[in-house]
């Protein structure tokens, strides 16, 4: 789980770099479309692993371990 949760983080930040690419070095339309794209790939990605997490969470698959503090 952690490997395929790290793949798809890399896969967003890769996503975003490539919009900043487009935004600085192209121009005229095909740069608003490739950074859109790119843009959109971000977002898809993003909510994906949201939902994944979530849905991991609520069967079991995996866990919180974070500590609480102490009360």
């Amino acid at each position: 789980m952690k490997i395929l949760i790290s793949l798809v983080f890399v896969a967003i930040v890769a996503s975003l770099v490539m919009a900043g690419y487009f935004m600085l070095k192209q121009g005229g339309a095909e740069r608003s479309r490739n950074m859109a794209y790119a843009l959109t790939i971000r977002i898809g990605l993003s909510v994906a692993l949201f939902a994944g997490i979530m849905i991991l969470w609520s069967l079991g698959y995996i866990t919180p371990t974070g500590r609480f503090p102490a009360q």
